[in-house]
């Protein structure tokens, strides 16, 4: 049986597989979108508690450095500035879907994410695209100016193919290693991966002064890294039972490196060595009650627990106690035995060497008609919608080049 012709093939029928496919469709290519999973665009379901953080307009393509992070931030300035957070809004509005703005510029969906998944497969409809899923690639091959791939409904070709696989975070809903071979077998470098955006685990003996206050939130302001490479987020922590979650910790775990510490001010709006010294002299209370009026109550039992120096009325105690005990809450220093790993993670970082990608087109310089979109590739966005901005920019950027 003779193989089925299409002017582009796209692997994965997620947020930048699904978009690339409508956009090249609409533009007059043939599209073919297959993907191995059951369900389409599962991550987009997932996020942002089902209703996908969507965007963010405080993106600044100009300096994508201030958000993204890779071997080559400015590799996506060229995608980012052509297609924009305004352009992906329009297109959200003419599809009459509602969407408010949580903070920091983060854009959601009003009723769920389903809204989303349901505009990009209708964009793709528009664009005439042929959709197999479930459908799994079983090889590619590179032959006479074509793409051939060994599907499971038969043998496809096309001189164009697009590999949208995303990373390995979450491997239930359908993540693997797909795409990396890919490039591996077409002679891509790749980045070392590694989870981003991912709680951080602490070993046992060490978090167990902790481990009590699985569930407690608070605001803080996090960094790891040193001088010129040092990052820092002001975000909510959550305490965990094995270790520390939240929009603070995720953020910073990207930055973070195994071995080094990280490290936290517990409460980043208060000059805590003038309130404490401030309650010596006009307070009888234990300490701990005093700082309950800084931190959540159960924090503030726990980390009073940890001295016998800080156990009494604080009128009662030492200025050297004291300072340490503010020293410590100003700059709480942990190093993370590790991280929750693929399964939690959100994001993938590393993938696909930006080096050997056309930034304009994100077409593999060496291999004609290859091209790499969104997770796969060595970027990756701050947590609040810079991801999915990066996916529909490369989609986007890939179908204008082909």
């Amino acid at each position: 049986m003779p193989a089925m012709m299409f002017d582009a093939i796209v692997i994965g029928a997620g947020a930048a597989g699904l978009f690339c496919a409508a956009q090249a469709g609409q533009r007059g290519l043939s599209v073919l979108l297959i993907d191995h999973a059951e369900r389409v665009a599962e991550k987009i379901r997932i996020s942002g508690g089902g209703r996908c953080n969507f965007t963010n307009r405080d993106l600044d393509p100009r300096a994508p450095h201030k958000h993204f992070l890779g071997a080559n931030p400015a590799f996506c300035r060229s995608a980012l500035s052509r297609y924009t957070p305004d352009d992906f809004i329009a297109l959200v509005r003419r599809h009459g879907i509602s969407f408010h703005e949580k903070h920091k510029g983060q854009l959601f969906a009003d009723r769920s994410a389903e809204d989303l998944i349901r505009m990009l497969l209708a964009e793709c409809a528009a664009g005439g695209v042929t959709h197999w899923q479930p459908c799994a690639v079983q090889q590619v091959q590179w032959r006479d100016g074509r793409y051939e791939l060994a599907t499971a409904r038969g043998t496809v070709q096309a001189p164009r193919l697009v590999v949208a696989t995303g990373g390995l975070s979450i491997p239930k809903i359908g993540a693997t290693d797909f795409g990396h071979r890919l490039a591996a077998q077409f002679g891509l470098p790749l980045v070392p991966t590694r989870p981003g955006l991912v709680p951080l685990t602490f070993d046992g003996a060490g978090w167990a002064p902790y481990a009590g206050l699985a569930g407690l939130a608070l605001p803080v302001r996090i960094a790891t890294g040193a001088k010129a490479a040092r990052m820092a987020f002001d975000e909510d922590l959550l305490f965990t039972h094995r270790g520390l979650s939240g929009p603070a910790v995720l953020q910073i775990s990207s930055y973070w490196q195994p071995g080094t510490p990280i490290d936290t001010n517990l409460a980043p709006q208060t000059d805590v060595a003038a309130f404490l010294a401030a309650g010596k002299a006009g307070s009888k209370k234990r300490i701990a009650n005093e700082l309950a009026t800084l931190l959540p109550a159960r924090l503030a039992d726990a980390w009073a627990a940890q001295s016998p120096d800080w156990q009494r009325p604080i009128n009662e105690a030492s200025d050297k106690a004291l300072a340490r005990l503010a020293e410590g809450l100003a700059r709480w220093p942990l190093t993370p035995t590790g991280t929750e790993g693929y399964k939690k993670a959100e994001v993938t970082v590393g993938g696909v060497d930006t080096r050997a990608l056309s930034s304009q087109t994100l077409e593999a310089k060496t291999q004609p008609g290859l091209y790499f979109i969104g997770e796969v590739v060595d970027v990756t966005g701050w947590l609040g919608g810079y991801n999915f901005q990066w996916a529909w920019a490369s989609a986007a950027a890939c179908a204008r080049g082909m």
